[in-house]
């Protein structure tokens, strides 16, 4: 007796639209997730894109400051941004770029353009870590274009930045505690990008590019959108095709308590530290 096992393709659930910010010294960015309409999504914390060929917009950059209990993850489309931190790490990342930065119990870093003109592309995704983890020692993911797997599907390119895809191929990012799967897809017009994802996982995309939708559903650049339960996605382009980011990660089911650039499980836990902050134990 042979049986079939069913697929059930995930929708597209919410909208959001963005809110028009700054951050750091002025950089003018769209805050896509963590704001008053989509504040969370289990274990993501906050979305932004920032897209400017106006140096003004974002040569000010983002001077020296702490985080502490969660991870940030800087991919970029074009320019050249610098890190640095307090425990000696540097690094520039550059177009097609990602860092994973996991800032586990305290770092002091910027983040400066490496650059005086042009178009400076990006997002910037916060990522939440379990309880276990927040204390954890810093460390770095850092991966230029060229360490980057790219997958070539019928109509479709798709970079691997984290996870496994449904092909098997294998992005460079390892060890993380949420399970990620991080994709950069681009898809020709009309082309569908069918993915299978993990039941019960936080999905999103955030389109950059054109426009994607799952059944009547339609979101277009540079809208983020929100997929319903379910263990596959399935999404078309429209057409004039698309490029967006798939993210997902295994929600982690605990208390969050928010403060800035500190991110806990308790208040109690904040005021630590934001005490440690100043005392210089970071």
């Amino acid at each position: 007796m042979s049986t079939t096992t069913k697929t059930r393709a995930r929708r597209i659930s919410q909208i959001s639209r963005g809110m028009p910010t700054s951050d750091g010294a002025g950089v003018k960015l769209t805050r896509m997730l963590g704001h008053q309409g989509l504040n969370y999504l289990d274990p993501f914390l906050m979305l932004d894109q920032f897209r400017s060929d106006n140096r003004d917009d974002y040569i000010a950059g983002f001077p020296s400051h702490p985080h502490r209990g969660f991870e940030t993850v800087t991919i970029m489309l074009d320019g050249r941004m610098r890190h640095g931190d307090n425990k000696g790490h540097k690094g520039v990342i550059g177009p097609g770029g990602i860092q994973w930065m996991t800032a586990g119990r305290g770092i002091v870093h910027s983040e400066m353009p490496e650059q005086d003109e042009g178009r400076m592309w990006g997002f910037q995704l916060w990522v939440n870590l379990p309880a276990k983890q927040k204390m954890t020692a810093p460390r770095y993911q850092e991966f230029s274009a060229d360490q980057i797997p790219v997958e070539q599907r019928e109509d479709s390119r798709v970079r691997v930045l984290a996870g496994s895809s449904a092909s098997g191929v294998t992005g460079p990012v390892e060890q993380i505690a949420t399970r990620p799967l991080l994709l950069d897809i681009t898809l020709e017009p009309g082309a569908t990008f069918k993915e299978g994802v993990p039941a019960g996982h936080t999905v999103f995309i955030s389109v950059y590019k054109g426009e994607v939708s799952a059944g009547t559903e339609t979101v277009k650049a540079p809208d983020l959108g929100v997929l319903s339960d379910g263990d596959a996605v399935e999404l078309k382009a429209g057409a004039q095709g698309a490029s967006f980011i798939l993210a997902a990660g295994q929600p982690i089911n605990e208390p969050v308590a928010r403060y800035g650039p500190f991110v806990m499980n308790t208040q109690a836990e904040l005021q630590q530290a934001v005490a440690d902050f100043q005392a210089g134990r970071f």
